[in-house]
């Protein structure tokens, strides 16, 4: 399959913030009701949408499409793929339930991957790098994530710290200065909770870093990086909860990057944690 005909939903929701209140329009509806974009023509769409069918036109070619034709190919085919992975049947075997589960996160992390702006994860490593400390925020199961994030940069060498008390985490937040870094996983980007938490962390002028699903959202919106996950609904779980693999690795791979610079600083930070764990092992 050529790369025009895949991830079609992944680009228009890459390209959603820069697009106008008439692009947005277009995009809205076609994330809404993929199957019905399928089966209209460009007069039908255009017609519906009170919009110009060059309109309709150039929306796709800025999406990366030779034309809207095929915009639909590479939306039924993507609409295709993601039934056949994620309907839960009555006759599903363990084995074939597994395989959907893991196809699933496979696109999950894909998706994402498509979305991900290199300038942004540079400048989020760059600042991570260069910060007295980082300090990690989440509530529920973007807290999950955020201890794992400290699991992982506490081997780097840096000062890291993450709590799921939201008491402590007003306290640590309320104690960063401009040489701190923040990072802030939210899914949806509009837990109050967290919101809040940035309110604090950037009147201290800290440098805060957002992880959350690809929307316009408050998080994206106020945080000074903005990192992109792509998730969608499935028969045996939500949103929210499919986001985790893609945050997850988003995790990862500020890690990797951050170990990549550090160079000979990380990886004594490695030795000496496997130093330190061994009695721990039999």
């Amino acid at each position: 399959m050529s790369q025009e005909h895949q991830h079609c939903l992944a680009r228009i929701r890459a390209h959603y913030p820069q697009f106008s209140t008439t692009e947005k329009k277009i995009a809205d509806f076609i994330l809404k009701r993929p199957e019905e974009t399928i089966h209209s023509s460009i007069n039908g769409l255009s017609d519906r949408l009170c919009v110009a069918d060059s309109t309709v036109f150039r929306f796709c070619k800025r999406v990366g499409f030779k034309g809207f034709q095929a915009m639909k190919i590479a939306l039924a085919s993507e609409i295709m793929k993601n039934s056949s992975h994620e309907r839960l049947d009555e006759g599903d075997t363990p084995t074939s339930i597994a395989s959907k589960v893991f196809r699933s996160n496979c696109k999950t992390i894909e998706d994402t991957l498509v979305i991900l702006d290199e300038g942004d994860l540079m400048k989020a490593v760059q600042a991570m790098g260069s910060a007295r400390s980082i300090e990690f925020f989440g509530s529920g199961g973007s807290g999950i994530v955020a201890l794992d994030g400290y699991h992982k940069f506490i081997r780097t060498g840096l000062k890291v710290h993450a709590t799921l008390d939201s008491h402590i985490q007003l306290m640590a937040a309320s104690q960063m200065t401009s040489e701190d870094c923040a990072i802030f996983i939210s899914h949806s980007g509009s837990t109050k909770d967290i919101l809040h938490i940035l309110d604090i962390v950037k009147s201290t002028g800290a440098t805060t870093i957002g992880i959350t699903n690809f929307a316009k959202s408050p998080l994206s919106q106020q945080v000074d990086i903005p990192l992109f996950t792509v998730s969608e609904d499935s028969d045996y779980r939500n949103e929210a909860l499919s986001s985790r693999i893609a945050q997850l690795t988003l995790i990862d791979t500020l890690y990797a990057n951050l170990l990549q610079i550090r160079e000979t600083k990380g990886q004594e930070s490695i030795r000496k944690m496997q130093e330190a764990i061994k009695s721990k092992r039999g």
